[in-house]
Protein backbone atom coordinates (compact mmCIF):
# COMPACT_ATOMS: atom_id res chain seq x y z
CA UNK A 1 0.00 0.00 0.00
CA UNK A 2 1.58 3.19 -0.98
CA UNK A 3 2.16 5.78 1.74
CA UNK A 4 0.94 9.16 0.91
CA UNK A 5 3.93 12.32 2.02
CA UNK A 6 2.72 14.76 4.20
CA UNK A 7 1.35 17.52 1.91
CA UNK A 8 -1.01 19.83 2.84
CA UNK A 9 -4.62 19.13 2.16
CA UNK A 10 -3.60 16.06 -0.67
CA UNK A 11 -5.36 14.66 -3.29
CA UNK A 12 -5.87 11.22 -4.77
CA UNK A 13 -4.88 10.32 -8.54
CA UNK A 14 -7.90 11.66 -10.59
CA UNK A 15 -10.47 9.13 -11.95
CA UNK A 16 -9.21 9.71 -15.12
CA UNK A 17 -5.96 8.90 -14.56
CA UNK A 18 -6.79 5.87 -11.86
CA UNK A 19 -9.01 4.13 -13.87
CA UNK A 20 -7.71 0.58 -15.66
CA UNK A 21 -6.90 1.63 -19.62
CA UNK A 22 -8.07 -1.57 -20.92
CA UNK A 23 -5.63 -3.89 -22.66
CA UNK A 24 -7.20 -4.49 -25.91
CA UNK A 25 -5.94 -0.62 -26.93
CA UNK A 26 -2.52 -1.43 -26.11
CA UNK A 27 -2.69 -4.31 -28.70
CA UNK A 28 -4.24 -2.39 -32.04
CA UNK A 29 -1.40 -2.01 -34.78
CA UNK A 30 -3.09 -0.55 -37.74
CA UNK A 31 -3.93 3.52 -38.05
CA UNK A 32 -3.07 6.19 -40.15
CA UNK A 33 0.70 7.84 -39.91
CA UNK A 34 0.64 10.70 -36.94
CA UNK A 35 -0.41 14.15 -37.75
CA UNK A 36 1.47 16.88 -36.47
CA UNK A 37 -1.04 20.00 -35.60
CA UNK A 38 -1.10 23.21 -37.70
CA UNK A 39 -0.21 25.90 -36.25
CA UNK A 40 2.02 29.38 -36.93
CA UNK A 41 5.16 29.48 -35.40
CA UNK A 42 4.50 32.56 -33.81
CA UNK A 43 1.70 29.97 -31.71
CA UNK A 44 4.28 27.14 -31.45
CA UNK A 45 6.58 29.53 -30.12
CA UNK A 46 4.40 30.96 -27.13
CA UNK A 47 3.62 27.59 -26.07
CA UNK A 48 7.05 26.54 -25.91
CA UNK A 49 8.22 29.45 -23.80
CA UNK A 50 11.11 31.00 -24.93
CA UNK A 51 11.39 29.75 -29.10
CA UNK A 52 12.06 32.02 -31.99
CA UNK A 53 10.37 31.43 -34.79
CA UNK A 54 13.04 30.30 -36.59
CA UNK A 55 14.04 27.95 -33.22
CA UNK A 56 10.87 26.65 -34.05
CA UNK A 57 11.43 26.10 -37.59
CA UNK A 58 14.88 24.20 -36.97
CA UNK A 59 13.75 22.18 -33.43
CA UNK A 60 11.15 20.27 -35.52
CA UNK A 61 12.73 19.59 -38.53
CA UNK A 62 12.30 15.24 -38.75
CA UNK A 63 15.71 14.06 -37.65
CA UNK A 64 17.73 11.91 -40.03
CA UNK A 65 19.42 9.20 -40.61
CA UNK A 66 21.99 8.75 -37.94
CA UNK A 67 24.93 5.56 -38.37
CA UNK A 68 24.36 2.92 -36.63
CA UNK A 69 20.72 3.07 -35.42
CA UNK A 70 17.97 1.41 -36.90
CA UNK A 71 14.52 2.96 -36.84
CA UNK A 72 11.01 1.42 -36.25
CA UNK A 73 8.19 4.07 -37.31
CA UNK A 74 4.89 4.92 -36.18
CA UNK A 75 4.56 1.39 -33.95
CA UNK A 76 0.60 1.70 -32.73
CA UNK A 77 -0.40 1.52 -28.73
CA UNK A 78 -4.28 3.03 -29.62
CA UNK A 79 -6.82 4.06 -32.04
CA UNK A 80 -5.64 7.59 -32.83
CA UNK A 81 -3.11 8.47 -35.15
CA UNK A 82 -1.27 10.26 -31.96
CA UNK A 83 -1.15 7.42 -30.27
CA UNK A 84 2.17 6.31 -32.22
CA UNK A 85 5.89 5.83 -31.21
CA UNK A 86 9.43 5.49 -32.76
CA UNK A 87 11.77 3.22 -32.05
CA UNK A 88 16.06 3.39 -32.11
CA UNK A 89 17.93 1.03 -31.91
CA UNK A 90 21.57 -0.44 -32.37
CA UNK A 91 21.48 -3.04 -34.98
CA UNK A 92 22.11 -5.70 -32.24
CA UNK A 93 20.78 -5.14 -28.95
CA UNK A 94 21.04 -7.63 -26.54
CA UNK A 95 19.59 -6.67 -22.82
CA UNK A 96 19.33 -3.11 -23.52
CA UNK A 97 18.07 0.04 -21.60
CA UNK A 98 14.78 1.48 -22.73
CA UNK A 99 14.82 5.41 -22.70
CA UNK A 100 11.32 6.68 -23.21
CA UNK A 101 11.24 10.30 -24.79
CA UNK A 102 7.81 12.30 -23.81
CA UNK A 103 8.20 15.84 -25.90
CA UNK A 104 7.10 19.15 -25.04
CA UNK A 105 5.02 21.49 -27.36
CA UNK A 106 2.97 23.41 -24.79
CA UNK A 107 0.47 20.16 -24.56
CA UNK A 108 -1.26 21.49 -27.80
CA UNK A 109 2.13 21.31 -30.00
CA UNK A 110 4.90 18.93 -30.83
CA UNK A 111 5.96 15.55 -32.19
CA UNK A 112 8.27 12.20 -31.55
CA UNK A 113 10.12 13.20 -34.72
CA UNK A 114 11.58 16.27 -34.06
CA UNK A 115 14.96 16.91 -33.92
CA UNK A 116 15.04 18.62 -31.04
CA UNK A 117 13.43 15.83 -29.54
CA UNK A 118 15.81 12.64 -30.53
CA UNK A 119 19.09 13.93 -32.89
CA UNK A 120 21.58 13.98 -30.12
CA UNK A 121 19.83 12.24 -27.23
CA UNK A 122 19.62 9.16 -29.75
CA UNK A 123 23.23 9.65 -30.80
CA UNK A 124 24.48 9.45 -27.85
CA UNK A 125 22.72 6.79 -26.11
CA UNK A 126 21.79 4.23 -28.86
CA UNK A 127 25.48 3.80 -29.76
CA UNK A 128 25.93 3.15 -26.31
CA UNK A 129 23.40 0.13 -26.17
CA UNK A 130 20.12 1.48 -25.36
CA UNK A 131 16.91 1.46 -27.09
CA UNK A 132 15.37 4.67 -27.55
CA UNK A 133 10.87 5.29 -27.77
CA UNK A 134 10.27 8.45 -28.28
CA UNK A 135 5.92 8.94 -28.03
CA UNK A 136 3.37 10.88 -29.56
CA UNK A 137 0.12 11.46 -27.49
CA UNK A 138 -3.17 13.28 -28.09
CA UNK A 139 -2.80 17.23 -28.29
CA UNK A 140 -5.06 20.11 -26.90
CA UNK A 141 -7.91 20.89 -27.86
CA UNK A 142 -9.16 17.68 -28.48
CA UNK A 143 -7.39 16.20 -25.37
CA UNK A 144 -7.31 16.95 -22.56
CA UNK A 145 -4.52 16.56 -20.00
CA UNK A 146 -5.35 14.37 -17.62
CA UNK A 147 -6.12 12.09 -20.84
CA UNK A 148 -2.70 12.86 -22.21
CA UNK A 149 -1.10 11.36 -19.44
CA UNK A 150 -3.20 8.41 -19.83
CA UNK A 151 -1.90 8.12 -23.52
CA UNK A 152 1.79 8.16 -22.23
CA UNK A 153 1.20 5.55 -19.71
CA UNK A 154 -0.29 3.26 -22.14
CA UNK A 155 2.87 4.08 -24.09
CA UNK A 156 4.84 2.89 -21.44
CA UNK A 157 3.28 0.04 -20.94
CA UNK A 158 2.96 -1.39 -25.25
CA UNK A 159 7.04 -0.53 -25.54
CA UNK A 160 7.68 -2.72 -21.81
CA UNK A 161 5.82 -5.27 -23.62
CA UNK A 162 7.62 -5.19 -27.04
CA UNK A 163 10.92 -4.60 -25.36
CA UNK A 164 12.11 -7.92 -25.67
CA UNK A 165 11.36 -8.15 -29.47
CA UNK A 166 13.57 -4.91 -29.97
CA UNK A 167 16.48 -6.60 -28.10
CA UNK A 168 15.87 -4.11 -24.74
CA UNK A 169 15.35 -4.86 -20.88
CA UNK A 170 11.44 -3.95 -19.76
CA UNK A 171 12.80 -4.21 -16.39
CA UNK A 172 15.44 -1.46 -17.23
CA UNK A 173 13.96 1.32 -17.72
CA UNK A 174 14.17 5.09 -17.65
CA UNK A 175 11.66 7.94 -18.42
CA UNK A 176 12.74 11.23 -20.08
CA UNK A 177 10.17 13.82 -20.75
CA UNK A 178 10.75 17.80 -21.77
CA UNK A 179 8.24 21.05 -20.88
CA UNK A 180 4.92 19.68 -20.76
CA UNK A 181 6.01 16.27 -21.73
CA UNK A 182 7.91 16.31 -18.57
CA UNK A 183 5.23 17.51 -16.87
CA UNK A 184 3.20 14.06 -18.06
CA UNK A 185 6.00 12.10 -16.56
CA UNK A 186 6.09 13.77 -13.38
CA UNK A 187 2.55 12.74 -13.02
CA UNK A 188 2.99 9.35 -13.77
CA UNK A 189 5.80 9.20 -11.12
CA UNK A 190 4.39 11.11 -8.38
CA UNK A 191 1.62 9.28 -8.34
CA UNK A 192 3.01 5.56 -8.23
CA UNK A 193 0.33 3.45 -8.54
CA UNK A 194 -1.22 5.14 -11.81
CA UNK A 195 1.11 2.90 -14.07
CA UNK A 196 0.08 -0.40 -11.76
CA UNK A 197 -3.00 -1.09 -13.22
CA UNK A 198 -1.47 -1.32 -17.14
CA UNK A 199 1.16 -3.89 -16.16
CA UNK A 200 4.46 -1.37 -16.39
CA UNK A 201 7.45 -2.48 -14.62
CA UNK A 202 8.46 0.20 -12.56
CA UNK A 203 11.21 2.78 -13.71
CA UNK A 204 15.06 2.87 -12.59
CA UNK A 205 14.64 6.42 -13.02
CA UNK A 206 12.66 9.60 -14.39
CA UNK A 207 14.33 12.70 -15.91
CA UNK A 208 12.68 15.52 -16.37
CA UNK A 209 13.82 18.44 -18.12
CA UNK A 210 12.52 22.10 -17.47
CA UNK A 211 9.50 21.53 -16.05
CA UNK A 212 8.06 24.66 -14.76
CA UNK A 213 4.46 22.57 -14.19
CA UNK A 214 4.93 20.80 -10.98
CA UNK A 215 3.27 22.73 -8.49
CA UNK A 216 0.39 23.77 -10.93
CA UNK A 217 -2.00 25.57 -8.32
CA UNK A 218 1.04 27.97 -7.76
CA UNK A 219 1.51 28.41 -11.13
CA UNK A 220 -2.37 29.33 -11.99
CA UNK A 221 -2.82 31.95 -9.09
CA UNK A 222 0.37 34.00 -10.28
CA UNK A 223 0.61 36.19 -13.85
CA UNK A 224 1.05 32.92 -16.28
CA UNK A 225 1.07 32.58 -19.66
CA UNK A 226 -2.01 31.81 -21.72
CA UNK A 227 -1.24 28.42 -22.25
CA UNK A 228 -1.30 27.05 -18.97
CA UNK A 229 -5.13 28.14 -18.77
CA UNK A 230 -5.45 26.06 -22.24
CA UNK A 231 -3.89 23.29 -20.32
CA UNK A 232 -5.60 23.36 -16.53
CA UNK A 233 -8.62 25.74 -16.70
CA UNK A 234 -10.12 27.51 -13.96
CA UNK A 235 -11.24 25.14 -11.51
CA UNK A 236 -8.59 24.82 -8.69
CA UNK A 237 -9.80 21.14 -7.62
CA UNK A 238 -8.60 20.37 -11.02
CA UNK A 239 -5.32 22.27 -10.58
CA UNK A 240 -4.50 20.29 -7.82
CA UNK A 241 -5.28 16.82 -9.64
CA UNK A 242 -2.57 17.97 -12.39
CA UNK A 243 -0.17 18.87 -9.84
CA UNK A 244 2.93 16.62 -9.57
CA UNK A 245 3.64 17.61 -5.98
CA UNK A 246 -0.25 17.48 -4.72
CA UNK A 247 -0.41 13.53 -5.94
CA UNK A 248 2.98 13.25 -4.63
CA UNK A 249 3.62 9.71 -2.87
CA UNK A 250 6.20 8.06 -0.81
CA UNK A 251 7.05 5.51 -3.45
CA UNK A 252 8.34 5.34 -7.09
CA UNK A 253 11.25 5.72 -8.79
CA UNK A 254 14.27 8.49 -8.30
CA UNK A 255 13.84 11.85 -10.08
CA UNK A 256 16.54 14.08 -11.69
CA UNK A 257 14.37 17.15 -11.85
CA UNK A 258 17.08 19.79 -14.87
CA UNK A 259 16.16 23.34 -14.58
CA UNK A 260 16.82 26.42 -16.37
CA UNK A 261 18.00 28.83 -14.07
CA UNK A 262 17.43 31.50 -16.56
CA UNK A 263 13.36 30.97 -16.09
CA UNK A 264 12.16 32.70 -13.08
CA UNK A 265 9.30 29.39 -11.80
CA UNK A 266 11.67 26.71 -13.08
CA UNK A 267 13.97 25.95 -10.24
CA UNK A 268 11.59 27.02 -7.32
CA UNK A 269 9.31 24.31 -8.61
CA UNK A 270 11.94 21.46 -9.40
CA UNK A 271 13.38 22.64 -5.65
CA UNK A 272 9.40 22.61 -3.95
CA UNK A 273 9.00 19.17 -5.65
CA UNK A 274 12.22 17.79 -4.24
CA UNK A 275 11.56 18.81 -0.86
CA UNK A 276 8.13 17.53 -0.47
CA UNK A 277 9.48 14.56 -1.88
CA UNK A 278 12.31 14.25 0.50
CA UNK A 279 9.33 14.68 3.64
CA UNK A 280 8.37 11.02 2.46
CA UNK A 281 12.27 9.33 1.57
CA UNK A 282 11.67 9.76 -2.15
CA UNK A 283 14.50 10.39 -3.96
CA UNK A 284 14.42 13.77 -6.18
CA UNK A 285 17.86 15.70 -7.30
CA UNK A 286 17.73 19.26 -8.51
CA UNK A 287 20.09 20.09 -11.49
CA UNK A 288 19.92 23.91 -12.63
CA UNK A 289 21.67 24.44 -15.85
CA UNK A 290 22.86 27.65 -17.05
CA UNK A 291 20.68 27.22 -20.10
CA UNK A 292 17.61 28.19 -21.98
CA UNK A 293 14.14 26.01 -21.94
CA UNK A 294 15.00 25.45 -25.34
CA UNK A 295 19.21 24.46 -24.93
CA UNK A 296 17.70 21.99 -22.04
CA UNK A 297 16.09 19.66 -24.56
CA UNK A 298 18.75 19.96 -27.73
CA UNK A 299 21.99 19.88 -26.03
CA UNK A 300 21.15 16.77 -23.52
CA UNK A 301 22.88 13.87 -25.23
CA UNK A 302 26.05 16.78 -26.63
CA UNK A 303 29.36 15.91 -25.16
CA UNK A 304 29.56 18.31 -22.27
CA UNK A 305 29.31 19.11 -18.52
CA UNK A 306 25.58 18.82 -18.71
CA UNK A 307 25.32 15.47 -20.02
CA UNK A 308 27.73 13.92 -18.21
CA UNK A 309 25.62 14.94 -15.20
CA UNK A 310 22.68 13.31 -16.51
CA UNK A 311 24.51 10.10 -16.95
CA UNK A 312 25.36 10.50 -13.74
CA UNK A 313 22.38 10.14 -12.22
CA UNK A 314 21.40 7.38 -14.73
CA UNK A 315 24.06 5.25 -14.13
CA UNK A 316 23.49 5.66 -10.44
CA UNK A 317 20.31 3.73 -10.70
CA UNK A 318 21.43 0.30 -11.64
CA UNK A 319 24.90 -1.07 -12.61
CA UNK A 320 23.55 -2.08 -15.90
CA UNK A 321 22.99 1.29 -16.69
CA UNK A 322 26.05 1.86 -15.37
CA UNK A 323 28.05 -0.53 -17.96
CA UNK A 324 25.85 0.87 -20.47
CA UNK A 325 27.04 4.63 -20.05
CA UNK A 326 30.35 3.82 -19.61
CA UNK A 327 30.78 1.81 -22.67
CA UNK A 328 31.80 -1.40 -21.41
CA UNK A 329 29.58 -4.62 -22.42
CA UNK A 330 26.54 -5.56 -20.93
CA UNK A 331 26.72 -8.37 -17.84
CA UNK A 332 25.18 -11.66 -18.80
Amino acid sequence: MRRALPLPLPLPLPPSLAAPLGAAALLIALATPAVVSAASSRERAASCCDLSGEDVAQDATPVGEIPGVQVLHDIAYGKAPLQRFDVYKPAQAKGAPLLILVHGGGWRFGDKAHRAVVENKVARWVTKGFVVVSVNYRLLPDTPVARQVEDVAQAIAAAQKQAAGWGAERGLTVLMGHSAGAHLVALLAAASDSLAKLDVTPAQGVVLLDSAALDVPAIMNMRHLPLYDRAFGKDPLHWRELSPLHVLDAQGPAVLAVCSSRREQACPQAQAFAKAAELGGRAVQVLPEDLSHREINTELGRESAYTRAVETFMAGLDPRLAERIRGAPASP
